[in-house]
């Protein structure tokens, strides 16, 4: 973590505090970290976890890693910034189907853009989104709200105050 903003977020907001959660969710000891954390907020009827690209893949892989040591099936995917003209195309890449139910993820959530882009996505492709689960949560309750908008439950491994940051920091 970097207190020494200002810095313009993803969400164009400007911010003093910035947080590089792949930092952690990249390295070995992180993602497994990670992978547990995430495995004990998911619903038990979860087939899939995953988001957008690039926050959202190691947490994705990490809890499906984890999943997969203790005999449990999860699939891992993620959803392009884009879709591709070449190969199998599309946005949404990994072992995923249509009516698996899935868990959206993501690293830090500012304002819920990612994690609203990355639902829709993941219900246009036929998947059944039932929960969202954010590492951080920057958002002052708006993630929250967007996802109960859309009637999908959401849990936030930590909020600023955990990390020592005031909130509207």
């Amino acid at each position: 973590m970097r207190t020494d903003g200002p810095f313009v977020l993803r969400s164009g907001r400007v911010s003093d505090w910035y947080l590089d959660a792949r930092q952690t969710t990249f390295s070995g000891e992180g993602a497994r970290l990670v992978g547990a954390a995430v495995w004990d907020l998911l619903d038990p009827e979860v087939d899939g976890v995953g988001g957008m690209t690039m926050g959202a893949d190691p947490i994705a892989v990490a809890a499906a890693v984890h999943a997969a040591g203790l005999g449990r099936p999860l699939k891992a995917f993620s959803i392009r910034k884009a879709a591709k003209d070449h190969g199998t195309g599309g946005r949404l890449v990994g072992p995923v189907a249509p009516g698996d139910r899935a868990a959206i993820v993501e690293d830090t959530a500012t304002t819920g853009g990612s994690l609203m882009e990355a639902l829709k996505v993941s219900e246009a492709e036929g998947l059944a989104v039932v929960q969202v689960v954010v590492l951080v949560d920057r958002s002052g309750g708006e993630a929250a709200r967007r996802a109960a908008e859309r009637g999908v439950p959401y849990t936030a491994v930590f909020l600023p105050e955990d990390l020592g940051i005031e909130a509207s920091g």
